[in-house]
């Protein structure tokens, strides 16, 4: 099974406590929604540490929960699953995917309308609530008919089905928050959830509204001239649908509770879980509206208008939003050691673009001239810019066409180099390791460059093994500093390659070489976790953008949330380095 295929089955079976008596199974409940999106972010796929006995590894899986995974990979099924899932009719399963079907609602429909089949469910509920008249308590008409319309939105892949790479979902939220702060009424506009956190994709779009003056604001709101239609409108809050089909919900809080809300919403359910604990300890009761003691007898919550001031409430440090995932970051914060993580001004330069200099690479051809990206790095105020266009194509040039390309390329920078002082630059190259791991130019080209960067761009099926030897070769050269996009993975078209992560983060640590965090919202590699594992073996990093036009070299910005949520700090990240520390790192030896 995939990881993918995994966590779907860990939250079926969530789902199935929820239905059968979500109090009395909160707990583990829980813990598979957990191990779910843990299982869904990970670069390495659990029937791979399952048989090389490091699923212990993987953090925030319990005991209990890798044994489950441990039966599952050996034995295919696992009998405690098995007694919640058959209890629960398998129709039920296909209707989670749908806007608006939570567990229980799934259930109430398939039981009342004997709906039997798994693979037709959606269809023949929909071809039941547009045929007869239907008569189930508390699912009146209203219900029914915005039920049929999330069907057939669904239908057409709209809503919040669909995974928002990060920039796609930020675009929109912006949009949003500009529009709503035209309104002397909003006092603050945040987008919260995941999109908050910079995760890599996006299920949904939330965002929060701080005023005291709710009906204005939702009246604002659903004149958005962008919409498709209004889904719902209340008092507080209220929903449309975007007219490129993406479901943005509005909540609005009055301003001097703002920040209970903006902190409850922003999640993850993890680290909320985990939070809500610690304040029963307390005696504390957390919730959207403030903080109430339990130890008095007064409802009174105590209000709070940022997140600073509720977590200080609480005796923690504020945590940066890209931080709360439950990875630790409660206990450093009641400690006050959180990490002073890494910001997009730190960044000092880009050392992954590729110009339109006609190198006839192997690969992809940048549209930008170096001239005018490196005037977009003087507008971003870069000191160092790094050329690292793909080699020239093996297959149709020889070695010595190839460093004859190289040649005339390091001439036309030198020329550049001579009329451009502003911004210093440094030549790199983006350097395919072949199958049997050797590089794909020679020694008297590598001469020609301030250093190389490799990459993985085929033969990507490789056992784990074999593609960490082959990636490891590639690093040996001395000329080679920097691995590009580590695990490969292509949002929507390609998964991870295997490679024994371990054994890369103490070659790189060793021969000082270093591991890029690649902006490119497809790429957004390597993952968040796999850059704190990274930083806990002492590894240094570079974040990049891999543009291909200079427009791309906006991106940095992805790159950055990213470390952030890796828990990165400045001194993480090399290119946060003056142009002189940085190029003695690149000459430097091992």
């Amino acid at each position: 099974m995939t990881n993918a295929e995994i966590a779907k089955l860990l939250r079926n079976v969530a789902a199935a406590m929820t239905i059968l008596n979500d109090r009395e199974y909160h707990f583990q409940l829980v813990a598979y929604e957990k191990a779910a999106d843990i299982i869904s972010a990970s670069a390495e796929q659990v029937t791979d540490l399952v048989r090389e006995g490091k699923l212990a590894d993987v953090k925030g899986i319990g005991e209990i929960m890798r044994g489950h995974l441990t039966e599952l990979v050996t034995k295919g099924k696992v009998k405690h699953f098995e007694t919640f899932l058959k209890k629960i009719p398998a129709a039920v399963f296909p209707l989670l995917d749908v806007p608006s079907i939570g567990p229980k609602r799934a259930y109430k429909l398939v039981t009342e309308l004997h709906l039997s089949k798994p693979e037709t469910v959606i269809a023949d509920l929909k071809k039941k609530l547009t045929s007869e008249k239907l008569t189930i308590e508390r699912f009146g008409e209203t219900s029914q008919q915005a039920l049929i319309r999330a069907l057939e939105e669904f239908g057409k892949g709209a809503g919040k089905t669909t995974r928002m790479l990060l920039p796609f979902a930020d675009k929109i939220a912006m949009q949003l928050t500009d529009y709503l702060k035209k309104i002397p009424e909003v006092h603050q506009a945040e987008a919260l959830g995941s999109l908050r956190r910079r995760v890599f994709t996006v299920g949904d779009i939330d965002i929060a509204v701080a005023s005291n003056e709710p009906e204005k604001v939702i009246a604002h709101f659903v004149q958005y001239p962008y919409k498709s239609r209004v889904i719902e409108q209340g008092p507080n809050t209220a929903s449309l649908l975007t007219s490129g089909g993406q479901q943005v919900d509005l909540m609005v809080q009055p301003i001097e509770g703002f920040g209970s809300l903006l902190q409850h919403f922003t999640g993850s359910k993890h680290h909320n879980v985990h939070l809500r604990d610690l304040a029963l300890r307390k005696k504390l009761s957390l919730s959207e509206y403030g903080i109430k003691r339990l130890d008095k007898k007064s409802e009174v919550r105590e209000k709070y208008k940022t997140e600073e001031e509720f977590y200080n409430a609480m005796g923690l440090e504020w945590v940066p939003p890209e931080m709360r995932e439950d990875r630790g970051e409660i206990e450093l914060a009641e400690k006050h050691s959180l990490p002073h993580l890494v910001e997009l001004k730190d960044i000092k330069g880009d050392l992954h673009t590729h110009s339109s200099y006609p190198i006839e690479p192997s690969h992809d051809l940048g549209l930008t001239s170096m001239e005018d990206m490196l005037k977009k790095a003087e507008q971003l105020g870069y000191e160092y810019l790094g050329f690292s266009e793909h080699n020239p194509s093996v297959s149709q040039h020889t070695e010595r066409q190839i460093f004859s390309i190289l040649q005339k390329r390091d001439e036309h920078i030198e020329h550049i180099k001579s009329n451009i002082k502003s911004v210093r630059v440094i030549k790199l190259l983006e350097i395919d390791i072949l199958a049997n791991g050797s590089l794909s130019v020679d020694d008297k080209s590598l001469s020609l460059l301030d250093a190389g960067i490799v990459s993985i761009h085929s033969s990507f099926g490789m056992s784990k093994e074999k593609m960490t030897q082959r990636i490891l070769a590639g690093l040996s050269h001395p000329k080679v500093k920097i691995l590009a996009h580590p695990t490969g993975r292509l949002f929507g078209s390609r998964e991870s390659y295997d490679v024994d992560w371990d054994t890369l983060f103490d070659f790189c640590k060793t021969h000082n070489k270093a591991l890029e965090i690649n902006a490119w919202p497809e790429r957004t590699d390597l993952p968040d976790t796999l850059i704190q594992e990274a930083i806990k073996h002492g590894v240094k990093m570079v974040i990049d953008t891999d543009s291909h036009e200079v427009s791309h070299m906006d991106l940095m910005q992805y790159g950055v949330y990213n470390a952030r949520r890796g828990w990165a700090e400045k001194k993480d990240i090399l290119n946060t380095l003056g142009y002189n520390e940085f190029a003695k790192w690149l000459k430097g030896g091992e």
